[in-house]
């Protein structure tokens, strides 16, 4: 069996339900081997790439590992794209599974799996790698807009950090009416206010409904010319900006803003200077569109064209 080393702390992703159910588990596995609860934080992506790495042991997850996490008695958890190899760190990884599903294998093998986290591992898994031919995807949906609706924080704190609470909790009718009843609304009135931000990005703006399910309507219907679309919105002082595509260019559009996630949805903050949404949708195309070489003037052009 793996030996595990014993973190300081452990840090997941903040901004999906995959970050939540991947750090209570690896956070209810340490408490297991070690016999008290190990500091739980989370971060948003940019938040996480400008922190100090500076515990001796951490276990961390749902974050792509780069070479400054590979550190003798650290472990990472996670399923997201890496051309870096782990050479001192321990490194739990798979792209096909989910990071809750590859923390819930580790826990299962000391004995902490259940009927009731089978399940919510497999709605878990099916969200976040979007796996739309499963039967229960819609449903999967609506347990990860739980987190996106009302954040990391507060889901932590209605659940007292007890993932069997989530399984069915009331608020899951909230996320399927809405999902009834705002989905088909919010996805004819954004169709209809896509906006460019360049020939191959679109911005979809949105009023009403689950955002992640009517952008991958839009592309999943082939209804705009766009091969990524982007979403933005405030959150803690900050605008976020989410990516998605179905060709590989969500991750790509993130990076080029100090973002991360996978191929076909990933996200990003944007500068503090970007105060409102309507400020996100002109830095983007400013960053999006760059500017073509002004034109010479007649004078120049001129002599632009004599050979010297």
């Amino acid at each position: 069996m793996l030996t595990l080393p014993k973190p300081e702390v452990i840090i997941t992703h903040e901004s999906d339900l995959d970050g939540f159910v991947a750090g209570l588990l690896l956070q209810r596995l340490a408490q297991k081997l070690y016999g008290e609860k190990i500091p739980l934080q989370a971060y948003h992506y940019n938040f996480w790439k400008t922190r100090d790495l500076r515990e001796r042991a951490a276990w961390v997850t749902d974050f792509t590992f780069e070479s400054r996490m590979d550190k003798p008695d650290w472990l990472v958890v996670d399923h997201h794209v890496t051309e870096t190899p782990a050479k001192n760190a321990t490194l739990r990884h798979d792209v096909n599974k989910s990071a809750g599903l590859l923390a819930y294998e580790l826990c299962q093998k000391h004995g902490l799996g259940s009927p009731t986290l089978d399940r919510l591992v497999h709605l878990n898994n099916v969200a976040d790698l979007f796996l739309e031919n499963d039967p229960d995807f819609d449903v999967a949906g609506d347990y990860a807009g739980l987190v996106k609706i009302y954040s990391f924080w507060n889901l932590h704190a209605l659940t007292d950090g007890e993932l069997e609470k989530l399984v069915d909790h009331p608020l899951l009718e909230v996320m399927a009416v809405k999902r009834r009843v705002e989905d088909p609304i919010g996805y004819a009135w954004s169709l209809k206010n896509l906006s460019e931000i360049s020939p191959t990005v679109g911005f979809v703006d949105n009023i009403v409904g689950n955002t992640n399910q009517i952008v991958h309507q839009l592309l999943d219907r082939g209804a705009t010319k766009y091969t990524a679309l982007v979403t933005l919105f405030r959150r803690s002082n900050s605008i976020f900006a989410s990516f998605r595509s179905r060709n590989g260019d969500a991750l790509k559009l993130a990076v080029k803003f100090q973002g991360g996630g996978h191929a076909n949805a990933a996200g990003a903050i944007l500068p503090k200077s970007v105060r409102t949404v309507e400020d996100g949708v002109n830095f983007l195309r400013q960053i999006l569109n760059p500017k073509t070489e002004a034109p010479l003037n007649n004078l120049e052009s001129l002599f632009a064209k004599i050979e010297i």
